[in-house]
């Protein structure tokens, strides 16, 4: 920040009223902020033409304060999603998940897309060296399960990618000692396809009325496939925070790399604490840890620590 005189900028752009991408972009601004860095939210209306958005993301391309940029999905109907991403200049690209970005990752220093990247920060603190572990990803969306695949093939895992379509599904992730679940459809992975002692991933947030309550669920059935997973993240509250701060994460890269200063390098560490929030439930908080250089800046010292997790079992 004191070489180059601004802290890294995130904008994120919000089309229409979705009340989950309310939610979201809320809580990306506040963590955006509480890091030091500079916040640009742009939030437009439901009507809102695709050339009007399109017109917004060139400004942001050309503007020196923004090294992310961040456009929420799900977009209107009447938006072309694609076109409006393909506008995004990719080295401004937080979230690197489009076409245009994929062929900068895994390998090497760039940035590794915000979902997928979280997801296997979870898993390397709970198995550690992942290689020759069997492993299922449930979906093949360009945003979490393509890229997840390729993640965990880079950390030697036999891969099996799937989706809603897949025949004997149940049989595939019976199999499987880390099951990643990226479909979008409430609880369609049932308790007992489980394999017992698997790690579980549940990036699905789908809104589904249980019990006459409207409630946030993920693709897995928590309850049941708690009983038998080593470990499962909930939903809300499990990847949602993690990928906020691999998004923090990627902005500072680019901030980084637009002005030219060395690569920096982050990884995670154990956890290193945790205490009870219900009898059968473990609040664990990960610190995103590296080796600070003599130069370490204060935004990086603190985006070492700000970002707890919670992870059942």
């Amino acid at each position: 920040m004191e070489k180059a005189g601004r802290p890294p900028g995130l904008a994120v752009v919000l089309v229409g009223s979705d009340p989950a991408s309310e939610i979201y972009v809320r809580s990306k601004g506040r963590k955006t902020r509480e890091l030091g860095m500079a916040s640009f939210q742009h939030i437009l209306p439901e009507e809102t033409r695709q050339d009007k958005i399109l017109q917004l993301i060139e400004e942001l391309n050309a503007d020196d304060a923004v090294d992310g940029i961040l456009v929420q999905l799900p977009l209107p109907a009447h938006i072309d999603e694609l076109t409006v991403i393909r506008a995004i200049d990719p080295t401004r690209m937080s979230m690197v998940f489009t076409p245009k970005a994929q062929v900068v990752w895994p390998p090497g220093d760039q940035a590794i897309p915000c979902t997928p990247l979280g997801c296997l920060m979870l898993l390397r603190d709970q198995l550690g060296d992942l290689t020759g572990l069997d492993a299922i990803v449930i979906g093949r969306s360009i945003l979490v399960g393509k890229p997840m695949g390729q993640l965990l093939l880079g950390a030697n895992c036999t891969v099996t990618m799937a989706h809603s379509r897949t025949r004997s599904l149940a049989d595939k992730v019976r199999q499987a000692d880390i099951v990643v679940a990226a479909a979008g459809q409430a609880e369609m992975i049932k308790g007992d396809w489980i394999r017992p002692g698997a790690t579980v991933i549940d990036v699905g947030t789908t809104r589904a009325v249980l019990d006459g309550k409207k409630r946030l669920v993920g693709d897995v059935d928590f309850a049941a496939a708690f009983e038998r997973a080593r470990a499962i993240t909930p939903v809300p509250g499990g990847v949602g925070p993690m990928t906020i701060m691999t998004l923090m994460h990627n902005t500072i890269l680019a901030a980084h790399c637009r002005e030219g200063f060395p690569h920096l390098q982050f990884w995670w560490v154990k956890i290193v604490r945790e205490r009870p929030i219900s009898e059968d439930t473990t609040h664990r908080t990960i610190v995103h840890k590296g080796a600070p250089p003599s130069s370490c800046c204060p935004l990086r010292c603190r985006l070492m620590v700000h970002e707890s997790h919670r992870l059942s079992r």
